[in-house]
């Protein structure tokens, strides 16, 4: 038994690294973009819409949930972000507008692919998970 201890205590410590630096390795959008205001008014309309965007454009990568866990994302490095997390509802509606907008690394750039309408869209989808 004890021989087990200093493995497992081992193990747990990297998981536990892993999981606080997936965490604390942010995306930070730039100043300005968090003070960009959301212009729908009707959230309830704008999610739905919300919903079928994701379920077509995002649900392969961020998976059914949000949880980062679709398919398309499993090769992907670094992975699809889990967008139920605090970290990600606590940004702005502005940040996570620019976000969307600008795309990173395998993260499509929907700017110029969707409407500035369907991206506040899927921000108020992202912000009701």
């Amino acid at each position: 038994m004890h021989r087990t201890l200093p493995f497992l205590t081992i193990l747990f410590f990297f998981v536990g690294i892993t999981k606080f630096r997936g965490q604390i390795d942010r995306w930070t959008a730039p100043e300005d973009a968090k003070k960009l205001v959301n212009p729908i008014k009707d959230k309830a309309t704008s999610i739905e819409r919300g919903v079928k965007i994701f379920k077509t454009r995002c649900m392969i990568c961020h998976g059914a949930k949000g949880v980062g866990d679709g398919i398309g994302g499993k090769a992907l490095n670094p992975k699809p972000q889990n967008l139920t997390l605090k970290m990600v509802q606590s940004q702005t509606d502005g940040e996570l507008f620019w976000k969307i907008t600008n795309g990173r690394n395998d993260m499509i750039k929907w700017g110029p692919i969707l409407s500035e309408e369907q991206r506040w869209d899927l921000v108020n989808f992202v912000k009701s998970l």
